[in-house]
């Protein structure tokens, strides 16, 4: 048996997804996704419906992101296993709309299997990969964004994305991102400001408090003017200059220092140790 049978995975540690999403910096993003996805009225109102979000903000893009990390550096039996996870989940996200939303009209039905949903969510999961990762580590390169959308696009299959809707390109996903935010589909309606208040305004610990703000200054900053704006987030100069600021401190001073046991994701960590050990036979399919 090689040890490609048991060890490896969909992805190496010379791809680009692998060497972009290792970044633990990354999760920081966590807010701008979310409200990313809410600015979607049909994938707000699953949310709303269909997730405990009020009760743990955080846990359905927690529950997303270790999918993820899971398909990035685990075996290729680890990350079937959690696609099939999040495709059954998905399975049971199906509802309809009791009054107009958008450009939707009452009872209009949605089902978080659908394509353009599952592109839309996809879309602001490697969007938000590569704003924060040249926000905070470094501007990557036209190959390496090409590269990272690629190995993407295997995710995003696996998460039951047909490949007929995936944009085939980087730049053509950029032009799909450009005509959503214009065509009037993607609008914030009360539901995605519900998940909004929840997400950046829960109930913490006054020691937490900083920490939250900060992210919340953070996420307003990443959001497209015309969203901010919806979502009712303040912003002007004086928070553009701290933000800026803020982010040159991680960049240069914080981030460079870190260990790598802080700085990448424990995933990623593990994928390497597993890489370095001799293949066992006995054990490659224990787990």
């Amino acid at each position: 048996m090689s040890e490609d049978a048991g060890q490896r995975g969909y992805f190496s540690p010379e791809s680009a997804v692998w060497r972009i999403a290792r970044e633990s910096v990354l999760m920081l993003g966590g807010g701008y996704a979310l409200l990313m996805q809410a600015a979607h009225p049909l994938v707000a109102a699953g949310i709303v419906a269909h997730s405990s979000f009020r009760e743990s903000p955080w846990r359905r893009l927690a529950g997303t992101m270790s999918a993820i990390y899971t398909v990035v550096y685990g075996t290729r039996a680890e990350a079937d296993r959690a696609a099939a996870r999040v495709r059954a989940i998905h399975a049971g996200v199906q509802g309809s709309i009791p009054e107009r939303l958008g450009l939707y009209p009452a009872g209009t039905r949605y089902a978080a299997p659908e394509p353009r949903l599952l592109l839309w969510v996809h879309g602001t999961l490697v969007d938000t990969a590569l704003v924060m990762h040249e926000t905070f580590v470094r501007t990557l390169g036209e190959e390496e964004r090409e590269a990272f959308y690629g190995d993407m696009k295997v995710v995003a299959q696996l998460f039951g994305t047909p490949a007929s809707v995936i944009p085939g390109t980087f730049s053509d996903f950029h032009a799909y991102q450009r005509e959503q935010l214009a065509s009037g589909e993607i609008v914030v309606t009360d539901a995605a400001r519900e998940v909004a208040e929840t997400v950046l305004r829960p109930p913490v610990p006054l020691a937490l408090r900083p920490a939250l703000e900060a992210l919340g200054l953070l996420t307003a900053g990443l959001l497209p003017e015309s969203l901010r704006e919806q979502y009712n987030l303040p912003w002007d100069r004086a928070r553009a200059a701290l933000l800026a600021a803020s982010v040159q401190a991680m960049r240069r001073a914080v981030l460079p220092l870190l260990p790598d046991i802080v700085r990448a994701v424990g995933l990623e960590r593990r994928a390497r140790d597993r890489r370095t050990l001799p293949f066992d036979p006995l054990t490659a399919f224990a787990r």
